[in-house]
């Protein structure tokens, strides 16, 4: 009686007690947080609520399994086994605990400064994004190195591959190289602040926003709903144009192709009137001017400004299209149009030879005249 009450007392208390002290510790994590309505750093902690129960549970099983008397035989084994479990839930808490505190930190410094320096706020949370990968990385490695080393085989051999360290160190470096040019790129993004989370950017073309940068990678998520996944080494050894660095204001272009008899100076007072009804317009300045001219029509530019680039593409559009529909409903003449004339017929052989063809009443074609419209190529009865 003694040997099956003994274990289920050890194991039933240890899982007991880790649900009550895990159940106590999330009540006053829930209470706090709806205390301090301020800081999310009370919410963000509950996350880490599984692997701190587990800590406890393999803790306390941990220190109380030789008490229970349970598979004696196998008492190594399912110590080492409680041990990397032990292990590998703490550097699982200590990841969720240090995530916690820096979101905190970051949204702290966020809601003081959203609207002062948008774009250093970007940047923080750019390089905010990457530390905590790296941390991540290094706490996981220490945990995996730490669990290898409970073994006393790795132990053993710890002397051996430290002294080929250096070796193995350049074959892992030359095999690498790619992964790690993308992981020192991802450092050099991240703080020296050439391309951040939430930037404008056009690479290779595509216009888009930077999603998410890792150390290895960035992703751009296109105006069209795309994700356009890159290298970031590509942002360190190509050019790419970043419309959120410095200031977000921005001057935008629109270009119409008109009839050379367009009215230039009504069209400079349409678009201010244009300008000033539409939300986007910052209403810094605004231009219109001729910038080039073809036998057939000549090339109107104007400049628009706005705040920033979404609201620079909304001007844009809605200045070209009021522009069109004002010219067709108010002077439909300064539309580009498509000059056509008769055509000369070929030399027949009923003709003189200079390609002139007579007519059943003697007159060549030529010499017809046609009033109207030419285009249709009907004469007037």
């Amino acid at each position: 009686m003694e040997n099956l009450l003994r274990p289920l007392i050890v194991v039933g208390g240890s899982v007991v007690l880790t649900l009550v002290i895990g159940w106590a510790t999330d009540f006053l994590l829930r209470k706090a947080d709806e205390r301090h309505h301020e800081t999310p750093l009370w919410g963000l902690l509950r996350r880490g609520r599984i692997p701190y129960m587990l800590v406890l549970c393999a803790a306390l099983l941990r220190g109380s399994y030789d008490e229970a008397e349970l598979l004696p035989s196998r008492a190594d084994g399912v110590g080492r086994t409680l041990t990397l479990v032990l292990i590998g839930s703490a550097a699982w808490l200590v990841i969720r605990i240090a995530a916690a505190i820096v979101e905190t930190s970051y949204s702290r410094y966020a809601s003081a400064r959203a609207h002062r320096d948008p774009a250093r706020v970007r940047r923080v949370r750019t390089q905010v994004t990457l530390i905590m990968r790296v941390v991540s990385a290094i706490v996981g490695v220490v945990a995996a190195a730490t669990m290898l080393l409970t073994f006393p085989a790795f132990r053993a051999a710890g002397a051996s591959l430290l002294a080929s360290a250096g070796i193995l160190g350049i074959v892992a470096g030359v095999a690498a190289q790619s992964t790690l040019s993308n992981m020192f790129a991802g450092f050099q993004i991240a703080f020296g602040d050439m391309v951040r989370i939430g930037d404008t950017v056009v690479v290779d073309g595509e216009w888009g926003t930077v999603e998410e940068i890792t150390l290895t990678f960035l992703t751009v998520h296109t105006w069209d709903e795309r994700r356009i996944t890159m290298p970031v080494s590509y942002f360190t050894s190509k050019p790419f144009e970043n419309w959120s660095r410095g200031t977000p204001q921005m001057t935008g272009i629109v270009f119409w192709h008109v009839d050379h008899s367009a009215p230039v100076e009504a069209m400079r007072e349409k678009l201010r009137d244009i300008l000033r009804e539409c939300p986007a317009w910052d209403g810094r300045a605004y231009n219109l001017c001729v910038t080039d001219s073809t036998p057939s029509t000549m090339q109107v530019r104007a400049l628009v400004t706005a705040k920033d680039a979404d609201d620079i593409w909304t001007v844009r559009v809605a200045v070209r299209e009021q522009m069109i529909g004002w010219l067709a409903d108010e002077h439909p003449y300064a539309l580009p149009r498509v000059n056509t004339a008769d055509a000369i017929l070929p030399p027949s052989r009923n003709g003189n030879g200079n390609g002139h063809r007579p007519s059943q009443d003697g007159v060549p074609a030529q010499q017809r005249r046609y009033h109207g419209n030419h285009s249709s190529g009907r004469p007037e009865r």
